[in-house]
């Protein structure tokens, strides 16, 4: 049967994943020409995602004025949807009362992130604004470390006693439906104490005559979550054991909270960026902080960075009478230590990725570094062939080709182990591999690039 051409034309066309240019355009000219109908119709329009692009996108001055004007008319899921730094930004140019307003609209894991991102006096002020019920909820949520589970947590979610029966269970979801968590997954048992004593999946109660006793549906497994296990944690927790929500219980195993798939996607999501953007010693606020703050983040990696360079620059300077008499070494060299940082990233990449996501282990740990050697082995030969022939070939001398091709395979083989080596050291000794390991391999490649290269032409040309 042919499909209607309206339902072809949904199902073919492209989906937007971003607020469009043209739009923002339409919108901030809208705003600046003071066309107030227009910039309330398009926020009706847009979802809370891209109005919080737009918000995003636009100049400081602009953002400012714009939320100024238009921030009682925002939804409180706008503000969920933009980055830390952006959100601290934003929510104190406005009232504290409209702050709380837009923090009780919202649920209680939602509601802790945009709180802990204001400075202390604005916090305190907001949260004596809040009903009680959810001053309470949220003080409790800051009492947690950072990054943990019970920062992470839901409290909104459906408890229910294993003597009742599916109907009961039912007819008790429809009472309390305006109290129920947006999206849940399973139920939480709980005895008189509010311990956890188990869990249900929704689609087992639904599936289930109402005569049916709930502790007759219960898993044979559950995963509770300590409130103060770190979040990275919970995230392997979730992917090892392929759920999609899990209870949140205090030292005492009473049941506080739960914590949904889609939390967990945003932890995976913050946690992959930030190790990205430490490997490079920048910031995920960075794209918003203000220029001299993001150079003082930034300076204290170059300097580190600098000091590298001058101790490679220092080990070459050993050499300034060979590369006098023989000036092709000055144009080859960097050649070397090029090829052995980029190797060694390669394998920190691998190994940092591997301790992210716990694949390794004493028992392997070795296995790995050697694995990793081993690839710097074979490239190492393969390369100096490769760059043996050709250097002996641009210069004239066969001599200078195999010095190159000594000290490349030295290097790569070195930047092989170190690579994986590396990060795994600093693991062990309680710093965080991707924030550090870079300037330890970098320092590493570049030395013995330089050493091996002008120590071989310094034995075998001169």
């Amino acid at each position: 049967m042919k499909e209607p051409a309206d339902k072809l034309d949904i199902a073919t066309e492209e989906i937007s994943t971003h607020l469009p240019d043209k739009e923002i355009r339409e919108i901030l000219y809208a705003f600046k020409s003071q066309d107030s109908d227009t910039v309330h119709a398009a926020l009706r329009e847009l979802s809370a995602v891209d109005v919080a692009e737009f918000i995003a996108k636009i100049k400081d001055d602009d953002r400012q004025e714009f939320l100024s004007m238009y921030g009682d008319a925002l939804a409180p899921e706008t503000f969920t949807q933009m980055d830390q730094e952006l959100i601290r930004a934003s929510l104190p140019l406005m009232a504290p009362s409209y702050i709380a307003e837009t923090i009780a609209g919202l649920e209680s894991d939602d509601a802790l992130v945009l709180v802990e991102t204001l400075h202390d006096d604005l916090k305190e002020s907001v949260i004596n604004q809040l009903p009680e019920a959810t001053k309470l909820a949220l003080e409790e949520g800051l009492s947690f470390p950072e990054d943990s589970a019970g920062r992470l947590m839901c409290r909104e979610m459906v408890a229910i006693p294993e003597f009742w029966t599916v109907g009961e269970t039912i007819d008790y979801m429809r009472a309390e439906n305006d109290n129920l968590p947006e999206d849940f997954f399973d139920l939480f048992i709980i005895d008189t104490a509010h311990h956890l004593t188990g869990e249900i999946p929704l689609n087992r109660i639904i599936r289930s005559p109402r005569s049916e006793k709930i502790h007759n549906l219960k898993l044979e497994e559950t995963h509770p979550i300590l409130a103060n296990m770190d979040q990275e944690a919970v995230a392997h927790m979730f992917r090892r054991e392929d759920i999609i929500s899990a209870p949140v219980v205090n030292n005492n195993g009473r049941l506080i909270g739960m914590i949904t798939i889609d939390d967990v996607i945003d932890v995976i999501d913050e946690e992959a960026g930030e190790d990205i953007l430490r490997m490079a010693g920048v910031d995920s606020g960075d794209l918003y902080r203000a220029a001299i703050s993001t150079t003082g983040n930034r300076f204290r990696w170059l300097f580190i960075n600098l000091m590298t360079a001058v101790l490679a620059s220092f080990v070459i300077s050993f050499f300034d009478a060979t590369i006098e008499q023989i000036v092709a070494l000055a144009v080859l060299m960097p050649i070397v230590a090029s090829m052995g940082g980029n190797a060694g990233t390669q394998a920190l990449t691998v190994a940092v990725r591997a301790i992210a996501t716990h694949e390794i282990s004493e028992t392997n740990t070795w296995r790995v570094i050697w694995k990793e050697t081993l690839v710097g082995v074979l490239n190492g030969i393969l390369f100096a062939v490769i760059m043996g022939i050709l250097a002996a070939a641009w210069f004239q001398s066969p001599i200078l080709g195999v010095v190159i091709a000594m000290a490349m395979t030295i290097n790569l083989i070195v930047a092989g182990f170190c690579g994986a080596g590396i990060p795994l050291m600093l693991h062990r000794m309680g710093s965080d591999p991707a924030v550090s390991s870079t300037v330890f391999l970098t320092t590493v490649t570049d030395v013995i690039g330089f050493l091996s290269f002008l120590g071989l032409a310094y034995l075998l040309m001169v």
